[in-house]
């Protein structure tokens, strides 16, 4: 039987979120919340940041999945596209002001 809203994740029960680019359910801790700040989407490394946010597995192929399926807007629910740079600069490990 399939769970609903709650993984198994070592012994204890977790928040199951969705990576927007892989599709794939898992533990909310395993992935990185992002969010949309006027026309740039950034990482929200202590998860307080107001807004709608979207998760994302910490892993370029993921951010290059939902770059090319455009799930940014959609997940955002914007028009148009979104800057991705500062995401992207965390992924590479580059030294940035991210939020």
């Amino acid at each position: 039987m399939r769970q609903r809203g709650k993984l198994e994740y070592g012994g204890h029960a977790a928040p199951q979120r969705t990576c927007v680019g892989c599709r794939v359910r898992t533990a909310k801790s395993e992935l990185l919340r992002l969010v949309q700040v006027e026309d740039q989407v950034v990482p929200d490394l202590r998860g307080q940041l107001p807004g709608r946010g979207a998760s994302l597995h910490p892993a370029l192929s993921c951010l290059e999945l939902a770059e090319r399926r455009r799930a940014f807007p959609r997940a955002f629910r914007v028009p148009g596209p979104l800057d991705v740079s500062r995401v992207r600069a965390h992924l590479e490990g580059e030294p940035r002001n991210v939020m």
